[in-house]
């Protein structure tokens, strides 16, 4: 398995390759309906990220939702 070098919310990463949207948010521990990703500065939208594939060099912004009141 190779590894991806990538841009998570502005800090180097490398994750395991090859690897989709969702494969990310899945190692990363979090739930991809509480989430909103974006891709080298395009929104991936959530039916997408299955098949959204992660290249090494690529940006990756990633914004929580946070509930309460």
């Amino acid at each position: 398995m190779s590894q991806l070098e990538i841009i998570v919310n502005g800090e180097p990463r490398r994750v395991p390759g090859p690897a989709s949207v969702a494969d990310l948010l899945r190692y990363l521990g979090l739930d991809p309906r509480t989430v909103v990703v974006e891709l080298n500065r395009e929104i991936v939208r959530r039916p997408r990220i299955d098949d959204t594939a992660l290249a090494s060099g690529d940006a990756v912004e990633l914004v929580h939702f946070v509930g309460g009141g």
